[in-house]
């Protein structure tokens, strides 16, 4: 039931994004869960905001039961893919990192800007990762390719 109430609200959310922008200039990516977060689900929407910025609004379904509450969550851009990416993330988006709880759905949100263009992050092989905090053990929980 959690799943499906957490892919309801995604669609809802996506559907309400369309309409904010082209369509063709709006996608949705999937973010996968790693093993420390095994069997929840997140997406990540992006949105060209200007010609060198892009909306990212994530959506994220669950957290490992041991999450301290707010959640913490810290978003990075990787050269490369969720499979090999370097070490050193190209992009940093931790200026906030607290996540606000869907209470009409199930799961939680942030918003960030990405200092770097929509082509670039669709062509450029760059990987998004969402990591749990510090105190939470800094795990990888959830990727995804932004690649077209």
């Amino acid at each position: 039931m959690k799943v499906v109430s957490s892919l309801a609200l995604m669609a809802t959310v996506g559907c309400i994004s369309l309409g904010a922008a082209a369509s063709e200039q709006i996608v949705a990516v999937p973010l996968h869960a790693t093993i420390y977060n095994a069997g929840h689900i997140a997406q990540a929407t992006l949105t060209p905001l200007s010609s060198n910025q892009t909306e990212l609004n994530l959506y994220v379904s669950d957290l490992p039961g041991n999450t301290a509450i707010p959640a913490h969550l810290y978003t990075y851009v990787y050269s490369g893919t969720c499979a090999s990416h370097g070490t050193k993330a190209a992009y940093e988006l931790n200026q906030f990192v607290n996540t606000d709880f869907d209470t009409v759905g199930v799961g939680f949100r942030l918003w960030k800007s990405v200092p770097v263009s929509y082509d670039k992050l669709r062509s450029g092989g760059y990987a998004l990762v969402v990591r749990a905090a510090p105190a939470d053990g800094n795990r990888d929980l959830f990727c995804g390719n932004l690649s077209s």
